[in-house]
C-alpha cells in the first residue's frame, strides 16, 4: 500500500507545521527594546498620566476605562487595533498617534523617542517571561513639528479650559457646541 509511506511522511510535515503555529513560544519570549529601560518607562507611564485613560498593571492609580486595557501588553498581537505590535511601531504610537491613526482618540502627549523607549520597554515586560532583544530602530520619520493633524476651528482660549494630556471636551462660553 503507497498509503503508510506517504502518510509516515506528511505526520511530521504536519506536527512541524502544527508546532510552528503555537503561541507558546509568543508567550514565553519578552520583548526588551535596546535603550529601554521597563522601571524608567512605568515611571514615565505615570508621569504622562496614561493611566487617567488606560489600565495598567503596576502604576498606581491607572485604571482608566477609556483606553484599552494594558495589563499583560506584551501578549498582544496588535497596536491600536491595525499594527502588528512590533517595537518600532509602538515607539512610533507612543511618539505620534494621530500620524499614524487620525481617528484615534489619544493624544500626541510630546514623548521623546528615548521616553518611548522605556515606555515601550515597560509595556513590553508586562505579561511576558523570557527575553528577546532588539537592535536599535532608524530614527522614526514622523510629521513636522508645525504640521497639524486636524485644524481644531475653535480652540480653547484659556489653557485652563483644556487639560493637555487628556484633552478633555469643555462646553463653549454660549452652552450650545462643546467645544474640543
Amino acid at each position: 500500500m503507497t498509503y503508510r509511506p506517504t502518510l509516515l511522511i506528511l505526520i511530521p510535515v504536519i506536527l512541524s507545521g502544527l508546532a510552528a503555529c503555537s503561541d507558546t513560544q509568543d508567550q514565553s519570549a519578552r520583548l526588551a527594546i535596546a535603550g529601554g529601560e521597563p522601571e524608567q518607562g512605568r515611571a514615565l507611564i505615570q508621569a504622562y498620566g496614561c493611566g487617567t485613560c488606560h489600565t495598567i498593571q503596576d502604576v498606581r492609580g491607572a485604571r482608566g476605562k477609556v483606553g484599552p486595557h494594558l495589563e499583560n501588553y506584551g501578549q498582544q498581537h496588535l497596536l491600536a487595533g491595525f499594527l502588528p505590535n512590533t517595537p518600532q511601531n509602538l515607539i512610533a504610537w507612543l511618539i505620534d498617534p494621530v500620524a499614524l491613526k487620525p481617528t484615534t482618540g489619544m493624544p500626541a502627549q510630546g514623548v521623546t523617542e528615548a521616553e518611548a523607549r522605556h515606555m515601550a520597554a515597560y509595556l513590553y515586560s508586562l505579561g511576558r517571561d523570557g527575553m528577546q532583544v532588539y537592535p536599535p530602530d532608524p530614527p522614526l520619520s514622523l510629521r513636522d513639528e508645525g504640521e497639524v493633524a486636524v485644524d481644531i476651528p475653535n480652540p480653547p482660549v484659556v489653557p485652563s479650559e483644556t487639560d493637555i494630556r487628556t484633552r478633555r471636551i469643555v462646553p463653549s462660553p454660549d452652552g450650545r457646541t462643546p467645544r474640543i
